[in-house]
């Protein structure tokens, strides 16, 4: 009997043992589906550069939380004068670079000074297109003056590509990224994995993790077995595709369906011939049937829009109606603009299913109105070269990811080739005014140029299919910024 007990005893505290272990978990495994061509946010558009370090690693003056709004972050407060133009930032006190290095006044204005640099590569620049100068006033302070009134300025230094970096580490972050984040890099597997550290000399409040690794799992079919065997603990946005409703119904699992900031689009060169015609975009847009569309491409999740824009925005005009989808009014048009008999063009697709998948189906439906697209397959960083650097492209599909980017339209140099004086305008007048209902008033004006310009084939927006352990909480629901922060990440019994 004494035996017996001594069995049953030992049984019990095996097994609380093992029970403490699994709630006292502190590494996690996230998968993504595009490795980064690199880790300097400052230096690079790819989205899923700021995946892995937005508030991660790296940290801005200000940060973007989980429900879209703004809140401090290396700037712990600040104060805006009267006529709107001058900021007084108070920065955080005590914090180090992962390198050792003090961070202070001179390491914002390095940062700013640099984005806004003739030479700078900050892929969004015009984030500091409003910045007249930047002062150190003490090691803790920091003025920014505006040439005019800004609105979203707090807004626009919580980007990712708004960094605060260090002048002694700042050229090395592409491959040893050095930021102020509560963790540190620790290893980056080229095609495997990206492992972070928990940074033990944090400034702010400590992590729950440990440890963090990023898996690369750019094969959608290899998504699915690696989050039901568990090498894979969460996504942030999995390519679930038809397996979703096994994994919905599967306990080990919490499926959240939410909303991106990812405006997907048939993207098109304006300036090449012939879409520099209008009647050839509007007869591309004709032949899109977005429903399609979204069926195969986002498994039928995907909300439908008509211009660059997102549906859950306040600010949101739904254009789907601009050009219904009509076929035969697609050749009407196309022999309006000198092609009876179609033409053929180029389709490059990235690697992301949705692109890959949905170019098929646009390539179906163009082919029945008579343009013929040859389906060019191209890797991430062939796709960021050719189309996006080099704009050698007749049409991509591509799901834009930045929030509230419509004013990437006005940029003279962007790969879309598009150029509007009326549209510019707009966006010109939105940047200095403050006012909500006049600036919602100029974002619909906005949405309803792009549209009746049919600069681009306005498809859908993405949704965020998020897939994680059911004991992992503190992962984003929704996506107002297209990021894995893990600064809440925590395992629970």
């Amino acid at each position: 009997m004494k035996l017996l007990k001594s069995i049953v005893l030992a049984s019990a505290l095996a097994l609380a043992a093992s029970t403490s272990s699994m709630a006292q978990r502190t590494d996690v495994v996230i998968g993504m589906v595009l490795e980064p061509p690199h880790l300097d946010p400052t230096a690079g558009a790819a989205a899923a550069i700021k995946e892995v370090g937005y508030a991660n690693i790296f940290e801005g003056l200000t940060r973007i939380g989980p429900d879209g709004t703004v809140h401090p972050q290396l700037a712990k407060s600040w104060d805006i004068s009267d006529d709107g133009k001058t900021y007084t930032f108070h920065l955080q006190t005590g914090v180090k670079f992962h390198d050792g290095a003090e961070f202070n006044a001179e390491d914002v204005k390095f940062s700013i000074d640099r984005a806004m640099a003739a030479d700078s590569v900050n892929p969004q620049k015009a984030l500091y297109s409003a910045i007249e100068s930047v002062e150190v006033t003490d090691p803790a302070t920091v003025v920014v003056k505006l040439k005019h009134p800004q609105g979203a300025f707090t807004w626009n230094m919580a980007w990712g590509e708004a960094a605060i970096v260090s002048r002694s580490s700042a050229d090395g972050n592409k491959e040893n990224p050095i930021g102020t984040g509560p963790f540190k890099f620790e290893n980056w597997a080229k095609g495997s994995s990206i492992k972070l550290a928990k940074n033990p000399d944090y400034w702010g409040e400590a992590v729950a993790l440990d440890r963090a690794e990023f898996r690369i799992i750019p094969d959608a079919a290899a998504a699915i077995p690696a989050i039901l065997s568990g090498d894979v603990h969460a996504f942030s946005n999995m390519p679930a595709g038809d397996a979703l409703p096994q994994i919905q119904s599967d306990p080990r699992f919490k499926v959240v369906i939410g909303s991106t900031e990812g405006e997907t689009v048939l993207s098109t060169n304006n300036k090449k011939a012939p879409f520099d015609k209008l009647e050839v975009r509007q007869a591309i847009a004709h032949a899109l049937n977005r429903d399609e569309i979204i069926a195969g491409a986002s498994s039928g999740l995907g909300t439908p829009i008509g211009s660059h824009f997102a549906p859950h925005n306040p600010a949101y005009v739904d254009l789907t109606g601009t050009y219904p989808y009509d076929p035969a009014k697609s050749k009407e048009l196309l022999a309006a603009a000198g092609f009876p008999d179609g033409f053929s063009a180029t389709l490059k697709l990235p690697p992301p299913p949705y692109a890959r998948q949905g170019g098929e189906i646009i390539a179906s439906q163009l082919r029945q109105v008579g343009i013929n697209l040859e389906i060019i397959p191209v890797e991430w960083a062939d796709w960021l070269s050719q189309v996006f650097a080099e704009k050698n492209y007749d049409l991509s599909l591509i799901s834009h990811v930045e929030p509230n980017d419509i004013n990437i339209y006005a940029r003279p140099d962007y790969y879309f080739q598009y150029q509007n004086p009326e549209f510019n305008k707009v966006m010109e007048e939105l940047d200095v005014t403050a006012d909500e209902a006049a600036r919602k008033e100029l974002y619909g004006k906005a949405q309803r140029i792009l549209a009746e310009d049919a600069v681009n084939g306005f498809l859908f927006q993405m949704p965020k299919v998020g897939v994680w352990d059911a004991k992992l909480e503190g992962m984003w629901e929704n996506w107002p910024l297209s990021v894995a922060d893990l600064t809440k990440v925590h395992w629970t019994e």
